[in-house]
């Protein structure tokens, strides 16, 4: 599950200080340089130190606590020095020189609380990279006679994964994928897509008709949501040069072919996983250099002012160069464009490439036929 805009928490610790911290010192120290110079151009009156408690404020706002207290003590004993200067200490000064030294105090814990935070932020975004690579496996770059990648596009700048999910798996009834798209968002669509998942990876390898993996699909789905949950998708297998094709309401894989784009349509519709779909394949001969794009309906609602990302009319010029990782890469980067950085929502992307038949794809069949085969 693409990464777009994506924020990545300053580091914290005891090393090197962070560019956070390094604004945040220079800032201050610029200010204290400015009441310094004001100070010294007004005689020996200390009529500004009080302005030096904006000092660790505003180092506060983006460096460490430790930062905060360094920059709090300098204000500090500079604020004494210029109250030491004059001829008799008022009480003025003195209160001056006091508050500077309480707002240290403050703004050092204000920064130690926002430190704290930024830390469990950045463990959160851990534990999301983690969840990631666990229920969205790393694909190819070769999987059987098929050149994959894949990539997920986030809709946050916060999160990683989402409800999209895809897999491809190499099985004994030829290469097998399936792209869904889980209705909902947050943690239940997470898990409602590791299911989904974890269902597929077992029996993609046992059945040997992509309607039967449907079916299974169908209860797991069943069995885990409510009655308005669904979860959309498409499954796809190629065996010997033929792709097999069955859709549950999802958006269809786009064919690219020697520079056309070929919308994959089902025979009929069917409903989403959850609501008994009773599929029916499509079939296609593939050719050596055929690509197959399957995406989520993020792609489809992406926009700007209203209109919405041209993928067909520019699918070909995106995706048919280089490998198909250079194809997901500029399809991403003229995504991001078109909608200025905003997208609405999570978008996954599989592109396969064809790169031509196998040694035993002379006897090989398409799932769909597998049992008349054997019978």
């Amino acid at each position: 599950m693409l990464s777009l805009v994506r924020t990545q928490p300053f580091q914290l610790g005891r090393g090197p200080l962070s560019p956070g911290s390094r604004a945040g010192l220079g800032a201050a120290l610029v200010l204290l340089a400015i009441v310094s110079a004001m100070e010294l151009a007004d005689g020996r009156t200390a009529n500004y130190i009080a302005l030096m408690v904006a000092a660790p404020f505003l180092a506060a706002a983006l460096a460490s606590w430790r930062v905060v207290l360094g920059v709090g003590a300098a204000a500090t004993v500079l604020g004494a020095a210029f109250a030491l200067g004059e001829q008799s200490v008022s009480l003025s000064t003195a209160v001056a020189v006091g508050g500077i030294a309480l707002g240290t105090a403050i703004a050092g814990a204000t920064a130690a609380v926002r430190q704290r935070q930024a830390e469990q932020i950045a463990e959160l975004s851990k534990l999301a990279a983690v969840a990631q690579q666990a229920v969205l496996r790393p694909l190819g770059p070769q999987v059987g006679t098929l050149s994959v990648a894949a990539r997920y596009i986030s809709s946050t700048a916060t999160a990683e994964i989402g409800g999209d999910l895809y897999e491809v798996i190499d099985t004994s009834y030829g290469v097998r994928m399936i792209i869904g798209d889980v209705r909902g968002k947050g943690l239940d669509a997470v898990r409602l897509a590791s299911i989904v998942l974890g269902s597929y990876r077992h029996v993609a390898y046992e059945r040997a008709d992509l309607r039967a993996i449907v079916a299974d699909l169908d209860r797991a789905v069943a069995r885990s949501v409510g009655d308005e949950d669904f979860v959309t998708a498409a499954l796809v297998e190629e065996r010997g040069g033929t792709l097999t094709i069955v859709n549950c309401g999802h958006p269809p894989p786009l064919l690219l072919r020697r520079g056309a784009v070929i919308p994959l349509e089902p025979p009929a519709p069917a409903p989403p996983l959850g609501f008994m779909p009773v599929v029916r394949p499509r079939v296609e001969r593939l050719e050596p250099g055929d690509r197959l794009l399957l995406f989520t309906d993020g792609l489809g609602e992406a926009r700007r002012d209203g209109e919405f990302f041209p993928t067909a009319d520019r699918a070909w010029r995106l995706l048919g160069h280089g490998t198909v990782g250079d194809g997901l890469a500029s399809l991403e980067t003229a995504l991001v464009e078109w909608v200025h950085g905003r997208l609405d929502d999570d978008i996954a992307l599989v592109l396969m490439e064809y790169t031509g038949p196998r040694s035993d794809a002379a006897t090989a069949v398409p799932s769909w036929e597998v049992g008349a085969a054997e019978s």
